[in-house]
């Protein structure tokens, strides 16, 4: 079987390991401007090393700041001009094109008639990953599968009935009755994909949208250590994970002396986006940030302690209140004592002001979320080359629809013995 063709960016003399190896090292470099938050640290130690970036993202007007969220590569040509480094930025992070054309993706896509219970951006997400991974060859399992929306749009182009696993027995139920009624051969089965006595079907092509963490891990290494034929994989959230710091997978990436060592923590940065989110969402994001800030402010003067002091997730309820009702929930929680005639219109201020440089600050930090990102990944292409297979790795929609737009395809190779599993 040979894999659907792909416009490449790559230099055909870079593997993945040398791409994985060249991001490791420029991130290492940088660590500085990424590892610490600006949230939790009002001054991080970049601003002091290099102020003349500091002031450049300082002086930036709030619309530009805006533009320049939700457009990376400007921001590192702009960066550069300081931190020359930065200006390797589109390099690292240059990938081919998976997608097809729009009437293929159109055709791919299932239609709107069909799609219920479905959001309207997932079953654009679904068309666009669909005609990415087509031709199919073998049968499907969908790792994760939810109501099975991506079985239901894979399936009238593969050659046999499409499975899905999935733990939520509602969600099974759900799927299944949609498939019936719509006459999908679509047959979605409840199963924990991390069990340990999981048994997968032989000669079955494992696809998974978005399933996350530890989850589509374990169809990396549980398909490929069956040997299935065929594995496509978009990952998402990569920090969520049973273990402590992040364990790189392939033999070897982690074996080699630089390789960056992170917390899941540093890892949840390469999902901070939110380029889908709708502008009501947005607006209540950023008050709570600016509540949070002005209370962080509060609760240092109140303390005399110049240290953040973390506080949980509040109730939906409280956007819908003010900042001196969020102060007095978020005292409470850390055992605070407010005292009588507190001035909230001050910190109010202070928290206003801390976002505007909070903002600042992040979008050097948030340069590097795809580059991380991106470094995980290569990490997996890596160790499915490692078991055996040929991997391609490029974007199946745009990042407009989904940031999570990276598509892992690996095709087995007849006759390509793997690298035994270092671990579990």
């Amino acid at each position: 079987m040979t894999l659907p063709p792909a416009a490449s960016l790559f230099d055909p003399a870079e593997t993945f390991y040398n791409r994985w190896q060249q991001l490791n090292d420029w991130l290492l470099q940088h660590q500085a401007f990424w590892q610490p938050a600006p949230f939790m640290e009002p001054e991080p130690e970049w601003t002091l090393q290099y102020p003349q970036l500091a002031g450049m993202v300082a002086d930036l007007s709030d619309a530009h700041c805006r533009a320049l969220e939700d457009a990376p590569e400007k921001l590192a040509e702009l960066a550069s001009r300081h931190i020359p480094a930065l200006g390797r930025y589109a390099h690292l992070v240059a990938l081919p094109e998976l997608s097809r054309s729009e009437t293929e993706i159109e055709t791919a896509t299932l239609p709107e008639v069909k799609a219920v219970d479905m959001p309207g951006r997932k079953r654009l997400q679904s068309g666009a990953f669909a005609a990415a991974v087509q031709p199919l060859s073998q049968p499907v399992l969908d790792w994760c599968c939810g109501k099975g929306h991506l079985s239901r749009t894979l399936a009238p182009h593969c050659p046999e009935s499409v499975e899905g696993y999935e733990w939520n027995a509602e969600l099974v139920s759900d799927g299944n009755r949609l498939a019936a009624r719509y006459g999908d051969p679509v047959s979605l089965h409840c199963q924990d994909v991390m069990a340990d006595n999981l048994v997968l079907p032989e000669n079955t092509h494992g696809v998974a949208l978005h399933a996350c963490g530890d989850l589509h891990r374990q169809l990396i290494k549980r398909g490929s250590k069956l040997g299935l034929p065929r594995l496509s994989i978009s990952p998402c959230c990569y920090h969520l994970t049973g273990e402590g710091p992040y364990r790189l997978i392939s033999g070897r990436t982690a074996s080699y002396a630089g390789a960056l060592a992170l917390s899941r923590n540093d890892i949840r940065l390469a999902v901070r986006e939110t380029v889908t989110a709708p502008a009501r969402v947005r607006e209540q994001n950023r008050l709570v940030s600016q509540w949070r800030l002005g209370f962080d402010g509060l609760q240092r003067y109140l303390r005399k302690c110049d240290e953040y002091l973390p506080v949980p997730s509040h109730p939906p309820r409280l956007v819908n209140g003010d900042f001196e009702t969020f102060c007095r929930w978020a005292a409470q929680k850390k055992g605070l004592t407010l005292p009588s005639g507190m001035d909230f219109n001050h910190w109010s201020a202070f928290g206003a002001r801390r976002l505007q440089q909070v903002r600042r600050h992040e979008l050097v930090r948030h340069l590097f979320r795809r580059p991380l990102e991106l470094w995980i990944v290569l990490d997996y292409a890596v160790f499915l080359e490692e078991q055996g297979y040929r991997v391609r790795l490029g974007q199946f929609c745009d990042r407009s629809l989904t940031p999570r737009n990276l598509l892992v395809d690996a095709v087995r190779v007849s006759g390509t013995p793997p690298v035994p599993h270092s671990r579990p």
